[in-house]
């Protein structure tokens, strides 16, 4: 470790690019305490519950966290592993892998929007390299207010206060990234298609009002939540749900899955204004329909949470098999996959 003096010498005379990935947050433990400070943080987001403030605030607090942080405290504990946090373990893997992969000429932090590792702590690691330049990238392939947004805001928020305020570049979104898409059919192929009669693309869902109010501003009209989506063009290059049915696209074209045999949908809706088709009803369709064997995938999800090893790997396998299914498999996402790494490198390194 050099002295004082000399880490500040050489911090001046070779300038670093900090990078710091950003992830949405886990909670610190499985405990209902623990989750009751994640879900308080979380829904308190004047981006995520997008509503009179008062009334969120009567909501969130009143209502929702109470009620809801015992029952999620009872899913965190399914999928908590001795090491802690799947999301938090598959992030730190990440960082010291990408680390590793750029070299001594920049700095890699990982910072969560929502409790620890804190975008504040990370940002201030990056402050003490004396970086030239931070790159800001969110880990979610689609833009979305809620989660790309949020996490942007947040980091420009601390910035801001910075004396001296580095260079910065924000990466949001890369559902199209060639080197994206190369990751998610790596991990795709080791399952064998010819087992399964459906493909399901489950992405987060989100309120049709965060897609109507991001198409007027962006776009110029209003999503009709149809056909419009169905291309990107220059007015829903940000839009969400128009992402999500891209990054469906390429990977159906490169994974060669027939027309007919796979579906876009959308997951974890609070209510019955969210995005549609919803997952779990495209489930309880198909195997109604017949269908035996499902492979689910999560493009929306770059490391396992939740969502993914709960909600569909458990949830909505019994739901399947409630109503005559036989097995659903969940794709995994790309947590420490090396070509993830190389997808990051790229993003990281590639001009703009």
């Amino acid at each position: 470790m050099l002295p004082e003096r000399e880490r500040y010498i050489y911090s001046i005379c070779f300038m670093k690019t900090g990078v710091l990935l950003i992830n949405l947050g886990t909670p610190d433990s499985p405990s209902t305490k623990d989750v009751r400070k994640y879900l308080t943080e979380f829904l308190n987001d004047p981006r995520v519950i997008d509503i009179n403030p008062i009334g969120r605030f009567l909501l969130v607090n009143g209502i929702i966290v109470p009620f809801r942080s015992p029952k999620s405290a009872k899913l965190y504990q399914h999928i908590w592993t001795k090491d802690g946090s799947p999301l938090l373990l598959h992030g730190l893997k990440a960082k010291k892998l990408l680390q590793e992969e750029l070299g001594a000429d920049f700095v890699v932090e990982l910072g969560m929007r929502y409790q620890k590792p804190s975008l504040e702590s990370a940002l201030e690691k990056l402050r003490a390299e004396r970086v030239q330049k931070i790159i800001l990238l969110p880990m979610y392939p689609q833009y979305a207010s809620s989660s790309t947004g949020s996490s942007v805001e947040k980091a420009i928020e601390i910035v801001s206060g910075w004396e001296v305020i580095p260079s910065l570049e924000i990466i949001g979104k890369f559902y199209d990234h060639p080197a994206f898409i190369d990751a998610c059919v790596a991990v795709a192929e080791k399952y064998d298609f010819t087992q399964y009669e459906h493909f399901l693309f489950s992405y987060h869902g989100l309120p049709e009002r965060h897609i109507l109010k991001g198409s007027a501003h962006y776009g110029g009209g209003l999503c009709s939540m149809g056909a419009c989506c169905d291309t990107i063009i220059k007015n829903n290059v940000y839009c969400y749900r128009a992402s999500c049915f891209a990054t469906t696209r390429e990977l159906v074209k490169r994974l060669r899955i027939p027309e007919g045999k796979y579906t876009t949908s959308f997951q974890s809706r609070l209510d019955d204004k969210w995005i549609k088709p919803y997952s779990d009803k495209v489930v309880i369709e198909k195997a109604k329909a017949g269908v035996k064997r499902m492979l689910v995938f999560s493009p929306a999800f770059v490391a396992d949470c939740l969502e993914t090893i709960y909600e569909i790997g458990t949830e909505y396998n019994e739901l399947f098999q409630k109503h005559g299914g036989e097995k659903i498999q969940l794709v995994e996402s790309l947590n420490d996959h090396p070509l993830w790494i190389k997808a990051l490198k790229e993003m990281v390194t590639s001009p703009k």
